[in-house]
């Protein structure tokens, strides 16, 4: 998996995205929250429930079902707005691209077991083709030396595009407000 800092900054650039009129810092951090949830399920591995299991890491809280589910939660409880409008749907679309974002990431990287992406349904694993970015060790053992080389993988292939993409997305509705 990326480090939990590269779900949060690829949930902060994505967060460029919606036009809606809403808190900045409230969006922030749903979407941080969102972005990171998904590996709430670490807590399994003290539970003594198995990596390879539904209910295990990368399993259902990596599917593209919770991701769903979270979407449907944020824009329930938390979206000041008319339920079902149209800037509702927006927002609920991105905050379930923003969850499914962490499975997506995961897959990307070179370790592992892959992602459930379509649990419960089916409790196969994926990986996507391309896999450039270094598997995030669990733990503190991220603050050792292999955590420096996920660092530095997440920088080129993570951070570096998020930035991009932040700016872009930002210097796009910027032309598009000062035109008249």
């Amino acid at each position: 998996m990326p480090s939990v800092f590269s779900h949060a900054v690829v949930a902060i650039a994505l967060s460029q995205v919606p036009t809606q009129k809403s808190s900045k810092v409230k969006l922030w951090a749903l979407s941080v929250s969102c972005s990171v949830l998904p590996d709430a399920d670490v807590v399994t591995f003290f539970l003594g429930i198995p990596y390879r299991d539904m209910l295990g890491h990368r399993g259902l809280t990596h599917s593209l079902s919770f991701a769903l589910a979270i979407a449907l939660l944020v824009a329930t409880l938390f979206l000041e707005m008319k339920r079902q409008s149209r800037d509702w749907w927006m927002l609920f679309g991105y905050f379930f691209v923003v969850t499914a974002s962490h499975g997506l990431l995961d897959a990307i990287t070179n370790g592992g077991l892959g992602v459930a992406f379509f649990a419960p349904f089916d409790e196969t694993r994926y990986f996507l083709p391309w896999r450039p970015i270094e598997v995030s060790p669990i733990g503190l053992d991220f603050f050792g030396p292999e955590g420096l080389g996920v660092i530095r993988s997440e920088l080129v292939w993570l951070w570096l595009p998020s930035a991009f993409l932040a700016i872009v997305v930002w210097a796009y509705k910027r032309l598009r407000t000062s035109v008249p």
